[in-house]
């Protein structure tokens, strides 16, 4: 496939399939926002809770979506999702995002989840990219001041990963069930990394560079494993390291996004740095693809057991990791990659009857219909992202 015939494929991934399946199926035209839940099969859960992740990502992809392809539709849905957002999600007596709020729009669970302030941050820091929206660009500067006055260790170095609404001391910090219940995690690590390296772009403080430039180190010293290049995912306060489980999508995005960020930083030094660090970890990522273009989900190191299922998310962000580092190193193979993993995705992943990508396929090929189309995880973000950040490239 030429350079030229993928351009059109993601123009039209995003174009007509990704982005109108959250204009026509998910807006909530009677609370506003968007639906809190559709399930695999289609079915809409209006009255469903909502999630601050599900709508800061929206934020995020339609603010994108309107600077790389100007419909001024795209620029109506970021502004009324700024406007929800702060509306709603926003808590006034304590500061920060909430986590989850009713189908009303009213406060249902208010714990204070790192991971939530970053992707806030994310998506209001490109909206104001976009828009010079100045209330937007200053709650997102408010949220970075909020995470390293609440958050960050200034005894060991590094962001706890959650606390109560009032920010006191939380039992369970973690994202999901699956996760490890410890104080500092890679995924959050990875995710104020890139909600602060979107808001450099637009407020080059002095104070946020600091912060970023260490963020960048973080990861050297300690998330990569130097002898593997797999990305240790669990800490405890003091940085010892938990549990063994290799997460490839998380590799795979963690190699883009960090260099990204050292890019945007804009310190030679460092970036000359990650770029050493970076094929070990992409080696790393490599380790998960299957035959089929596909990317494996998990690996547990202490037991063996593998998650052969193909996650959505997981396959949007090897095309774009892979894509990226063919475009620094000149590998031909990471481009064949990368376009395997395409096919694997328009002939699997896409849903091309309902619109949207679906939640995951199994090894067999079969779609997973128990997981949502849209919901509190499933958002149109690394996919739009993935067709964004490779068309920019082009």
């Amino acid at each position: 496939m030429t350079n030229e015939a993928f351009k059109t494929d993601l123009t039209k991934e995003l174009k007509d399939n990704i982005i109108p399946y959250w204009m026509t199926k998910a807006k909530d035209l009677h609370h506003g926002g968007f639906i809190g839940q559709i399930d695999g099969n289609e079915t809409p859960y209006p009255d469903a809770p909502k999630g601050a992740i599900l709508h800061a990502r929206i934020l995020w992809t339609f603010s994108a979506a309107y600077s790389l392809l100007q419909d001024p539709k795209y620029l109506e849905i970021a502004n009324e999702t700024q406007a929800y957002f702060l509306n709603h999600f926003m808590d006034h007596s304590f500061d920060g995002v909430y986590w989850l709020i009713d189908s009303n729009g009213h406060p249902l669970d208010t714990k204070k989840q790192m991971y939530a302030q970053g992707f806030a941050m994310y998506g209001l820091s490109e909206h104001a990219r976009v828009t010079r929206n100045q209330q937007s660009l200053d709650e997102a500067i408010k949220l970075y001041h909020l995470i390293e006055e609440k958050s960050f260790d200034r005894q060991r170095n590094g962001y706890f990963e959650a606390f109560t609404q009032d920010w006191k001391d939380i039992p369970d910090m973690r994202l999901s069930l699956k996760d490890a219940n410890e104080k500092k995690t890679m995924n959050t690590h990875l995710h104020i990394l890139e909600a602060y390296t979107n808001l450099f772009r637009v407020w080059t403080s002095d104070v946020l560079k600091t912060s970023l430039d260490n963020l960048i180190n973080l990861f050297l010293d300690y998330f990569i494993d130097p002898e593997t290049g797999h990305l240790n995912l669990f800490f405890d306060e003091k940085w010892n390291k938990k549990e063994g489980v290799i997460s490839y999508g998380h590799e795979i995005e963690t190699s883009w996004l960090l260099h990204e960020a050292a890019i945007v930083l804009g310190d030679k030094a460092l970036q000359t740095k990650v770029e050493k660090a970076l094929p070990k970890i992409i080696k790393a990522a490599r380790e998960g693809i299957q035959p089929d273009g596909s990317l494996l989900y998990e690996l547990n190191t202490q037991t063996g057991e593998i998650d052969s299922e193909r996650h959505w998310w997981v396959q949007a962000e090897n095309v774009v990791g892979l894509w990226k580092a063919y475009k620094l190193f000149g590998m031909e193979q990471y481009k064949e990659e990368a376009l395997a993993c395409w096919n694997y995705i328009q002939q699997h992943t896409i849903d091309h009857e309902h619109g949207e990508w679906v939640w995951s396929t199994f090894a067999d090929g079969s779609v997973n219909r128990a997981g949502d189309k849209a919901g509190f995880w499933k958002c149109p973000y690394h996919n739009s992202r993935m067709c964004i950040e490779i068309i920019q490239d082009m």
